[in-house]
């Protein structure tokens, strides 16, 4: 009786940490990456997003807002992979900017970038966007943009963009999401609101799946053909335009030729067989 209880215990105690070993596994491989449905602040949250100075290449899809600052390696990455996918599948992605606050006294981003992202509050020029996030951070001196330091105005603007993450972070905090950047919200195909600090691209497929977005595109430039679809009438090549005839050139509009009438249906008529001739024979010497 005493070796039945010591295997019973010996079993439930194995039992015990294979089911937290399996659960570990589940929340750390699966379950900590999916993202969280908004539950009691989306009218809070929708507000803060439509009040902000959002930046898109345009689409007019249904939109997906991503959150992030400009050295976000993590947001570079989410934008140039993920975002073709989005647009192929008719969702507009709309970028939110901002400038990191001092932290313990340190400056987490410089004068440049701070005049940057003023301007794109003020002005939500996507050009001027595309140019930043193409130079490298150390070359870029934001030539031209008024700058936001010692200018209250625009100053003002900068600190509004941080009071803006400030809030949503909050608020996205008391629905059980942890802080990361890029941040992203959307709405889903049953158009619940949800919210990902999708600093980790293992939670990038779950975006997808909400929003039926494919795995891959195709690259351009792949020279791979384009689909045609069945039934469909292939584009005819447009006639080509002709310069106008000079007379006083002496150049004259060709004659059309005259066609041959067709000869007449029925059967061919016989001919006469070939007549033998006789050659006169030829000396030779």
């Amino acid at each position: 009786m005493r070796r039945f209880f010591i295997w019973s215990a010996l079993a439930a105690l194995i039992g015990l940490l294979l089911a937290g070993g399996g659960y570990w596994a589940y929340w750390n491989y699966y379950a900590r990456f999916q993202p969280v449905v908004i539950a009691t602040h989306q009218g809070e949250i929708q507000r803060l997003l439509d009040e902000a100075s959002w930046l898109s290449a345009g689409g007019g899809g249904e939109p997906l807002y991503i959150i992030g600052y400009r050295d976000s390696a993590a947001m570079q990455r989410y934008e140039r992979d993920e975002v073709p996918k989005l647009r192929a599948a008719g969702i507009e992605a709309r970028i939110i900017i901002f400038a990191r606050p001092e932290r313990e006294g340190l400056a987490q981003s410089t004068a440049a970038e701070r005049a940057t992202v003023a301007e794109l509050w003020l002005t939500r020029d996507w050009s001027l966007y595309q140019r930043w996030t193409a130079t490298p951070t150390s070359a870029w001196s934001a030539a031209g943009i008024p700058a936001a330091d010692g200018n209250l105005a625009r100053a003002a603007v900068v600190e509004a963009g941080r009071a803006f993450v400030s809030r949503l972070t909050t608020a996205l905090k008391s629905e059980g999401l942890g802080t990361g950047y890029p941040l992203i919200v959307w709405r889903d195909r049953e158009g619940f609101m949800k919210a990902c600090a999708c600093n980790d691209s293992r939670s990038w497929a779950f975006i997808r799946d909400d929003l039926n977005a494919p795995d891959r595109i195709a690259a351009s430039g792949s020279g791979a053909p384009a689909p045609v679809t069945p039934g469909a009438a292939s584009e005819a090549l447009p006639y080509p335009t002709l310069p106008p005839l000079d007379p006083a050139a002496g150049e004259a509009p060709a004659t059309p030729a005259t066609p041959t009438p067709a000869a007449p249906a029925g059967p061919p008529t016989p001919r006469a067989p070939p007549q033998a001739t006789k050659q006169d024979d030829t000396t030779f010497f």
